[in-house]
């Protein structure tokens, strides 16, 4: 009893020494203002220590019982430049210190973190990293991140199967399995998931989408060969809420219902919050050309997630995110009876789960950070496809054991990160970042009926290093080397990349880039999918002698932004190169009894070339522009043979020389919101089963429009819009689609969408 009462009294003792130690009584107060106008929220530290707080609703702040000595005070809010003070704090003595921040202009100073894995300013990044926000999202009306990507340059959004709509990506003329897509920076968008996923993701989970074009960002692993897009969940920045309720006619023969809803919730203290979205989509199975075979299928989807975060202290932040994606897909005939009864079909039960931990910790005044995450995707899917045969023992057959099929899915990464930033460093500064990452991928994909089954399971552990070496403040080198072991392949695979940048004056930035990559001997998206031809399926096998492909890419770039108090505007232009060794290619294996076969074989090798141009203009945040365009090049260095019987070609398949994009925001007024926005899509050369042929599609120029309203209620601090518009104005949709049970599903090109008009209703928080 003696002992423990000893220990009270020692324990006390020191709590109340703590507790007088830090009773200093000295204060500092005051509030952050931008051109006369309180800025809420703001993050006001004390710089080298975890002492820290965040301005209230009216822009004011206030820190107690601060230890004595000179400090630097540090203000800083999204969109606004930080700023720094130098105080003198003495005991038992209250100051004021107040801000004033200045607007960062219009866009040129974003913060994006793909490009380097460290948070860098947009005109400082060595490599060039595009956003595409959630204002950007909304002004072209994008359901998911699939119709928003098509406005970025560089990138071209298609639709690849008649029946079930699924899509690919591709970046710099490179298909869908050359770009790596990204959730919060971690790699859980699985081979599998890439089929349907970027339709899955509801552009109302997204704060923002960083794009890297090019084979630079080696950083990210084997599949980043055409570039890198990282999905960015929402994040809470204050309590608010919007809620938004849309109708959409496409060409008055469907209609496409969509419900999304984002609650935001931050404690008082500002150390903790979440971000909560959900979404619920119902849109009716559509018939362009008027043989009851759907050309956009029926899609129901309910999907809910959140970003939660908690920061201990200034220094530190544990973020959890997660969602939950679930979707019902059919297309073909179209009849209320079970898929296997219609004549062909598709159908898709998606249940995806996916979410990350991260946890960081700032220390060495700030010059250093420790990075440790785990994220993961787990997706079941029940599907059936099939045509229902003709012969009445065939029927029997169908009927005993339908082609119906499960799948099983898993993706888990596990990883570390630390970046040390010397401040100097051979006459400069340098950001040294080192990390390693252990990436797991399981699918289970079977057909019982076909004898189809898929069992692949991947591992990757990588390892990865750069310098950030800022050598004068006009001139940055980035190098940097990834190291990766994959189960699939012998050999320990070495991946450097460099990136130079050279600023001119402020307006100007000069960029070249070298880096290398590979793509394992695995199945990818497009390889699991089982499309329809001649009253057959078509599969691709791998060929069992298949072994990795490497890449080398070249980029070159200058990016040119003037801005003035009301006016900024700027272009970029951009020269790319890869060339792939053993590029993988489908080569056609024959028939069987199900249909055409097709193996993925090593080729000879390709070359993929081009420019893109960006011009972009900004007018007092009334009217902004943006355009890109891009002129390429895919070729392999032999011919190679697509469809047994006809002439072999060097071209790419479905690779268009020509495409770009439009947009146009406009904010006359406050309460007044509207865009213009175009995608075009040049001629490329497809293949066409029965007759077996090649073809040349048209160009195609698709035109939207949007114009809304809104409603304030300052008595509730929330407003009303109302909008509306029409996608496709001129409705430019492919016009050849095949029909019946027997048509190619394959052979489809052009807009996603004919002509639809949406008519919505938008409820938010101020």
């Amino acid at each position: 009893m003696k002992l423990t009462k000893l220990l009270f009294m020692i324990l006390l003792g020191i709590y109340t020494l703590n507790i007088q130690a830090q009773e200093t009584d000295a204060n500092i107060f005051g509030d952050v203002q931008s051109h006369h106008e309180h800025v809420p929220f703001a993050s006001i530290y004390i710089e080298g220590t975890s002492i820290g707080t965040s301005t209230d609703e009216t822009g004011h702040y206030m820190l107690i019982n601060l230890p004595t000595g000179e400090h630097i005070i540090v203000a800083k809010a999204l969109g606004y430049t930080t700023q720094k003070k130098t105080i003198k704090v003495e005991q038992g003595k209250t100051i004021e210190v107040n801000f004033e921040l200045e607007q960062e202009t219009m866009e040129l100073a974003e913060i994006v973190v793909t490009g380097t894995k460290t948070f860098k300013r947009v005109t400082e990044s060595a490599v060039i990293v595009n956003v595409l926000d959630s204002r950007s999202l909304d002004a072209v009306q994008a359901c998911n991140i699939s119709e928003g990507l098509r406005f970025q340059p560089g990138l071209r959004v298609e639709t690849d199967c008649q029946t079930c709509n699924y899509t690919q990506l591709r970046m710099n003329g490179l298909g869908g399995s050359y770009s790596q897509i990204l959730i919060n920076g971690r790699p859980i968008f699985s081979p599998l998931t890439g089929l349907y996923g970027m339709e899955q993701i509801p552009a109302n989970m997204i704060e923002q989408i960083e794009v890297v074009r090019g084979g630079g960002s080696a950083l990210y692993g084997s599949s980043a060969i055409g570039g890198t897009v990282n999905i960015i969940t929402k994040i809470p920045t204050k309590n608010n809420y919007d809620i938004n309720m849309t109708t959409f006619s496409i060409d008055e023969g469907a209609t496409d219902y969509v419900l999304n809803g984002n609650i935001n919730v931050m404690t008082q203290k500002r150390n903790a919050g979440a971000a909560i979205f959900i979404n619920r989509r119902h849109r009716e199975a559509y018939d362009h050309n008027g043989d009851n075979f759907s050309e956009l299928p029926e899609l129901r989807t309910n999907s809910f997630g959140a970003n939660i975060f908690y920061k201990p202290t200034p220094n530190q932040k544990l973020e959890v995110n997660f969602s939950s994606l679930n979707e019902y897909r059919y297309g073909g005939e179209i009849i209320n009876d079970p898929a296997h009864l219609a004549l062909q079909s598709e159908e898709r039960t998606h249940h995806v789960f996916m979410g990350g931990i991260d946890y960081q910790i700032n220390f060495n005044e700030d010059n250093s950070s420790l990075i440790t995450y785990f994220a993961g995707q787990l997706t079941d899917r029940d599907h059936y496809t099939g045509i229902f045969p003709d012969d009445p023992l065939d029927i029997e057959t169908h009927l005993e054991d339908p082609p119906y099929g499960y799948t099983e899915n898993t993706t888990l990464q596990v990883g570390t990160q630390l970046n040390h930033r010397l401040m100097s460093f051979l006459g400069g500064s340098n950001v040294l970042t080192v990390g390693g990452e252990y990436v797991f991928d399981d699918v289970f994909d079977t057909i019982p009926a076909y004898g189809y089954e898929t069992d692949q399971i991947t591992r990757n552990l990588g390892g990865f290093l750069q310098s950030d070496w800022e050598i004068l403040p006009s001139l940055n080198l980035l190098a940097g080397l990834r190291i990766d072991k994959h189960n699939l392949v012998d050999q320990v695979i070495y991946s450097p990349r460099i990136s130079l940048l050279y600023k001119f004056k402020s307006m100007t930035q000069f960029r070249v880039t070298w880096g290398t990559g590979f793509r394992a001997p695995q199945a990818f998206d497009a390889d699991m999918h089982i499309a329809f031809a001649g009253g057959g399926i078509s599969r691709i096998l791998l060929a069992p002698d298949l072994k990795e492909e490497r890449s080398n890419s070249v980029s070159a770039s200058v990016n040119f932004d003037y801005p003035t108090e009301k006016l900024i505007a700027g272009f970029t232009l951009e020269g790319f190169y890869t060339n792939l060794k053993d590029a993988f290619y489908l080569y056609p294996f024959g028939e069987d009894a199900l249909g055409e076969l097709f193996e993925k074989r090593n080729g000879p090798g390709a070359t993929v070339q081009g420019t893109t141009i960006e011009l972009r203009a900004n007018y007092n945040r009334m009217i902004q522009v943006e355009t890109g365009f891009t002129f390429q090049q895919s070729l392999y260095d032999e011919a190679v043979e697509n469809i047994e019987g006809l002439e072999a070609k060097r071209e790419f398949l479905r690779t268009p020389n020509q495409y770009g994009y439009l947009t146009v925001t406009l904010t006359p007024a406050e309460k007044i919101n509207g865009s213009i926005s175009s995608v075009y899509t040049g001629p490329m050369e497809l293949v066409h089963f029965e007759p077996d042929e090649y073809r040349t599609s048209s160009s195609f120029t698709e035109l939207n429009v949007k114009l809304g309203y809104t409603f304030d209620f300052e008595s509730i601090d929330s407003g009303v819009e109302l909008f509306g518009g029409v996608k496709n104005i001129t409705n430019a949709y492919q016009d050849d689609f095949d029909s019946g049970k027997n048509r190619d599903s394959n052979y489809i090109y052009g807009p996603a969408a004919p002509r639809t008009f949406y008519i919505g209703l938008r409820l938010k928080s101020f």
